[in-house]
């Protein structure tokens, strides 16, 4: 299997390092230009405001290793700026296990299991500030089977307990966190059936219950809460069908589903990140079964509920992952094109609709996690790229600082 590792990282090493120091070197320039102006008499020339502007030579670090290798597991950020991993594949079977990290010393802990293995599940941050993880393939000492039960994260005590299982076992749903605190699970799969049925996890009594079905079964789409409230579901993948470009928006006032846009490319292990003007930014995932990705992206408006498309990536990849940087930009990281796995990332800039590359990763990964820490550094986790199998490494990416243009 041939991978896109070695030629892009040192690339990508040497562009950033040159770019840090031009970016020092125009820094203290200016700030030497304005101490000078200061300094000097009023016949002297006028120093303009000096005016910042967003780097896209982001650099990735090493962080602490995981010590489990796993894909396909969830990384949710705790209220107390720990990061909770859990479950995932292994290279045996669907995990239980479960660790944290700690930012500040850059280390992983190994924390107590969960009481069933979980793999392409959910994890949803209550309000309360437990985590709810659901569904997923697993469940038993194997790691296999529909995984129906339930389970709740306690970070006080780092310890899990059983909640009301699943009406539906599933994977491959999507999971979405209600401005009521219920959380909408909607689609997913077994081995050999897709679902449109939805229901809802109400935390005060820890009970599902059914709601609306979507009008198409899928699974391996997305699913973003709009500011109205409304959640948006795009995409996926409909056995019998194939890919799907149709869109679907949930009530929560109602209990229904009603079809909005289609998007203009059908896809699916896509990525969508609500953006801060309110649009849904969708982009990459595979447009036909396993054999065409795509670089497209578009973008959708909840208040005409048509897409429009923007800028297309610099590369074509799927099953990447999408970060909302505190900037306003979008970092996508990683993903594949058939057998190539990527270390590349690159940044979505909505104020011009064009994506630039950025630092690359020191590792290929796809179905791994992104998580956004409170200091502005993303922590990406584990995934696979097949040559090194299931992966145990992680990295932090940290965003071009600020440069200064003298006007």
């Amino acid at each position: 299997m041939k991978t896109a590792c070695t030629s892009r990282l040192t690339f990508g090493h040497s562009r950033v390092l040159i770019r840090f120091a031009l970016y020092a070197a125009g820094l203290v320039l200016a700030l030497a230009l304005m101490r000078n102006a200061v300094a000097g008499d009023n016949a002297a020339a006028e120093l303009s405001a000096s005016v910042p502007t967003q780097g896209t030579g982001g650099i990735w670090t090493a962080t602490g290793d995981l010590g489990t290798p796993r894909w396909r597991h969830t990384a949710t950020l705790l209220p107390n700026d720990q990061v909770l991993v859990a479950g995932g594949g292994g290279n045996s079977s669907d995990l239980a296990s479960a660790q944290l990290y700690h930012p500040a010393i850059g280390r992983w802990q190994r924390i107590a299991d969960m009481n069933h293995s979980h793999g392409d599940h959910t994890a949803t941050l209550l309000p309360n500030g437990l985590v709810l993880v659901a569904g997923g393939a697993g469940c038993n000492s194997a790691g296999l089977g529909h995984c129906g039960p339930s389970e709740l994260y306690d970070p006080t005590t780092r310890t899990w307990r059983d909640t009301g299982s699943l009406r539906r076992a599933r994977w491959d749903h999507t999971a979405t966190l209600l401005p009521n605190g219920q959380v909408l699970v909607a689609g997913g799969r077994t081995n050999s059936r897709d679902f449109a049925s939805a229901e809802l996890y109400d935390p005060a009594t820890g009970v599902w219950t059914a709601t609306g079905s979507m009008t198409t079964p899928r699974f391996n789409h997305t699913a973003t809460l709009l500011p109205n409230g409304q959640v948006l579901v795009a995409g996926g993948f409909e056995f019998g069908v194939g890919t799907l470009a149709g869109a679907e928006l949930y009530d929560p006032a109602t209990g229904m589903w009603r079809a909005t846009g289609s998007m203009n490319t059908p896809r699916w292990v896509h990525t969508a990140t609500l953006l801060p003007n309110g649009q849904v930014l969708v982009a990459g995932g595979i447009v036909e079964l396993f054999s065409t990705y795509t670089a497209s992206a578009e973008l959708y408006d909840p208040a005409t509920g048509v897409w429009t498309a923007t800028g297309s990536m610099t590369t074509k990849r799927g099953v990447q992952t999408a970060t909302l940087l505190p900037n306003g930009q979008v970092l996508v990281a990683g993903g594949r094109d058939g057998d190539t796995f990527f270390t590349s990332a690159e940044l979505y800039d909505s104020a011009t609709g064009m994506w630039t590359a950025t630092g690359s990763m020191a590792t290929p990964r796809f179905v791994h996690t992104a998580t956004l820490l409170p200091d502005g550094q993303v922590l990406v986790a584990g995934g696979d790229n097949f040559t090194d199998g299931f992966l145990a490494s992680a990295e932090l990416y940290q965003s071009a600082p600020a440069v200064f243009d003298i006007q």
